[in-house]
């Protein structure tokens, strides 16, 4: 790459300027200063932590600024992993470190929020007068979010317009279903697979380096013939995004890996940051476990947190190898912490949990123990069949109300989403009321796609699968004539491919094209509507104009484009009101971003919740039962936990039963379900399965097994019992065997007497 040094050189140049500038004369966080002008001298602020978790965070914090090598903390179920990580970042903080040069990764924007709240509060409680150098943690998020800040910064070095918008899960699919329609492939005599099959297989091969074949072997058997067809369709895919200077999810890791497989750029990207450290690292696919590796190949200040029996993700492309394998990557290996002591649950569930997790063919030697003792053993319950499993949850759910437990409290956990169907008609029967994870998200809610759209194609015009839907927004206008439109635009740009940024565009022979978003306006101003959308086309015209131009400063620019989309909203949708409350939550979240583009990626990458999209009516009770599956349960937990279906075909799934592998993960689903609970732990187990489809002299039923992994030897750690206890017809009462017991008569004298 030519120049490329020198052009990395003037960069962090600047960025060093730039972060002088921005921290102040007073303030001098490169130069090390000791823990005794910082520390607080009133207490010891790590006193708070157990033995393990101290160690973690002091582990080479005396030389902040000369890291110190690898470290794996393998922080088992309730043992305090956050308030750890957060220790350790604060410690590094207030031993010297720049915060303005640690990263710290996280699965969830919520999580990284809130880990950069508690390492501000820990640190600077420490720092004192200092306090203020706490607050300069600014590379914190997710893979994602980052990936997508760096690349902008990077997009002149690697051929990427830095004006590029970012195409949600939906937007993706939708983009691919367009490619299978161009390249013929819905056409097919025999059934093609749909779009979001070709979209889980493409995003499958990307986050786990895995080969087309393999995956079609191994994960998609159904769709091995088609494999010339998908991989021809992947590369239109790809070409198509490259065209309109889209990303999708996937993208912002891939490109980030294969920037940080340069080498000038990977030297200067590790030069950035003194610390990398992440959150979750069992949750990492083979894309980001290089990302990291590239970072810091020598592993200097690289922290990586998680627990191997608690990686479940494998069907989100996440590999368990990554932790179990982290320590042999570095010479020498990484120092290993683990957190053993357990702050949630009591000791018998902890010994239940333990022993089943043990039987894992590989994994981190770590036995779970805590201070909470308690006489009640987690309880392994038989009942007939899945009517009387959801009659026994509700009485045992109500039984614990009465005592004081609220609703909220308890939870009832389930390996799919299915599996609480006949509980939650009985819920619904008794009037309890209950919420069940995993409703629409903000994104998929049709008239917020419709806001992003205007906005996404307003931020780059060749984004055509955003211009596809705004401009079929306006009435009489349908796919056809928003394809025209588009042909239009893309014609008078001269068709140029994704080297285009947002103030001019290059063409593939090095000559400036024609501006985009000229061409954009032009395009739409020439363009003849068809006759139902005249009224409405100088509007959306001069819309366009003006957000292409940025004529409106943002955020004002939003309310601009939601006037203009209310008229629509209410013309489309019968619920206008409802949904015209969840624009209003856009416009004030979108006031609290600097500009469009920022707006953009985080709400993408990190979505809000709906206030319409959730499915059912709304729920108005003050409390409420929570109904979830074990992988959205993940990093919860509640007083009571119930886990349904604890049999064969269920835990583990039936589809979860082809390899060692997929065994072990199923196996750590059932091990993440128990250690939700604190005090009480449910697991239950129907005898029977009634099936349909049955010949008429077929079974209406079938039978069903205890869990393979809680085999017999586990028994005595659970209280185990049939449910409903009855007494068989003419069994003896307690009041009778009390009577007999007082009666006396020698029988053995009557017995001789018959032959006298």
């Amino acid at each position: 790459m030519a120049n490329l040094a020198d052009t990395l050189d003037v960069s962090a140049s600047a960025r060093t300027a730039n972060a002088t500038h921005a921290a102040g004369a007073s303030e001098t966080p490169d130069a090390p200063h000791s823990a005794t002008d910082n520390a607080n001298p009133a207490a010891d602020w790590l006193a708070k932590l157990n033995a393990a978790q101290r160690e973690a965070a002091e582990y080479g914090a005396d030389t902040p600024n000369a890291p110190s090598g690898a470290l794996l903390v393998i922080a088992g179920a309730g043992s305090g992993k956050t308030n750890t990580l957060a220790h350790r970042v604060a410690n590094l903080v207030v031993k010297g470190a720049d915060p303005r040069r640690i990263l710290l990764l996280t699965f969830s924007r919520r999580a990284a929020l809130e880990m950069t709240r508690r390492v501000t509060r820990i640190a600077g409680a420490a720092l004192g007068a200092r306090a203020a150098l706490a607050q300069g943690l600014t590379w914190s998020g997710t893979f994602h979010s980052v990936g997508a800040r760096l690349l902008r910064e990077y997009a002149d070095l690697i051929g990427l317009a830095p004006a590029f918008t970012i195409n949600d899960r939906e937007d993706s699919a939708d983009l691919m279903n367009l490619v299978r329609h161009e390249l013929g492939l819905s056409a097919k005599e025999r059934r093609f697979p749909a779009k979001s099959t070709c979209f889980a297989i493409y995003s499958r091969v990307v986050n786990t380096g895995a080969s087309l074949t393999h995956v079609l072997d191994h994960a998609f058997p159904w769709c091995r013939e088609w494999e010339d067809d998908l991989r021809r369709l992947f590369a239109a895919y790809v070409d198509a995004k490259q065209k309109q200077s889209v990303l999708d999810y996937d993208d912002l890791l891939l490109y980030w890996s294969h920037m940080a497989a340069e080498p000038a750029i990977a030297a200067d990207l590790s030069a950035r940051f003194d610390h990398v450290l992440v959150d979750e690292y069992q949750d990492t696919n083979r894309l980001q476990a290089s990302i990291l590796l590239a970072l810091k190949p020598d592993g200097r200040g690289l922290t990586v947190v998680g627990d191997d029996a608690q990686s479940i993700y494998s069907f989100r492309g996440a590999t368990v190898r990554n932790i179990l394998d982290f320590p042999a990557q570095f010479d020498p290996p990484a120092r290993q912490i683990t957190l053993e002591r357990n702050y949630r649950s009591t000791e018998p569930i902890l010994a239940a949990s333990n022993a089943v997790i043990e039987l894992a063919s590989e994994r981190y030697t770590k036995n779970l123990w805590t201070d909470k003792a308690s006489a009640q053993r987690p309880r392994l319950v038989t009942v007939a069949d899945e009517a009387d499993q959801a009659r026994y949850v509700v009485e045992q759910v109500l039984e614990a109300r009465e005592q004081g437990v609220k609703l909220k409290s308890q939870a009832v956990l389930f390996r799919a989403a299915h599996h609480s169907a006949a509980l939650e008609v009985e819920l619904t029967r008794r009037n309890i009321p209950f919420v069940k994870f995993g409703g629409l998200k903000f994104l998929d809610s049709v008239h917020v796609k419709d806001v992003l759209a205007v906005l996404r194609w307003a931020e780059n015009p060749r984004d055509r699968v955003a211009g596809f839907r705004v401009v079929q927004l306006l009435p009489g206008v349908g796919p056809a004539t928003a394809a025209k439109v588009l042909d239009e635009i893309a014609a008078r740009a001269g068709g140029v491919g994704g080297g285009m940024n947002a103030n001019a565009a290059t063409d593939p022979t090095g000559g400036l094209a024609t501006h985009p978003i000229d061409t954009a306006a032009a395009a739409l101003a020439a363009f003849t509507p068809p006759a139902r959308a005249q009224e409405d086309w100088h509007p959306f015209v001069k819309l366009m104009s003006s957000v292409y131009g940025r004529q409106t400063p943002w955020p004002a620019e939003f309310e601009m484009v939601r006037r203009w989309y209310e008229p629509h909203l209410e013309r489309n949708h019968e619920d206008a009101a409802i949904r015209h409350a969840d624009v209003l939550q856009m416009e004030s979240i979108a006031g609290t971003y600097a500009s469009r583009e920022r707006f953009l990626t985080e709400l993408t990458l990190d979505p809000p919740d709906a206030t319409s999209g959730e499915s059912g009516v709304p729920l108005l009770d003050e409390d409420y039962l929570i109904l979830s599956t074990i992988h959205s349960a993940k990093g919860q937990e509640w007083r009571n936990v119930f886990v349904l279906n604890g049999v064969d075909g269920c835990i583990p799934s039936d589809l979860g039963t082809g390899s060692d592998e997929d065994l072990d993960e199923e196996r750590r689903l059932l091990y993440v379900a128990m250690t939700r609970a604190r005090e009480d732990l449910h697991i239950v187990v129907p005898q029977r399965f009634y099936v349909h489809n049955q010949t008429h002299m077929g079974d209406r039923h079938v039978w069903a097994s205890r869990t393979r992994f809680i085999p017999a030897h586990l028994m005595p750690l659970f209280d185990a019992y049939a449910w409903p206890r009855v007494t068989l017809p003419g069994a003896p009462t307690a009041a009778g065997l009390a009577a007999a017991a007082r009666a006396k008569i020698e029988i053995g004298a009557k017995l001789r007497k018959m032959w006298d």
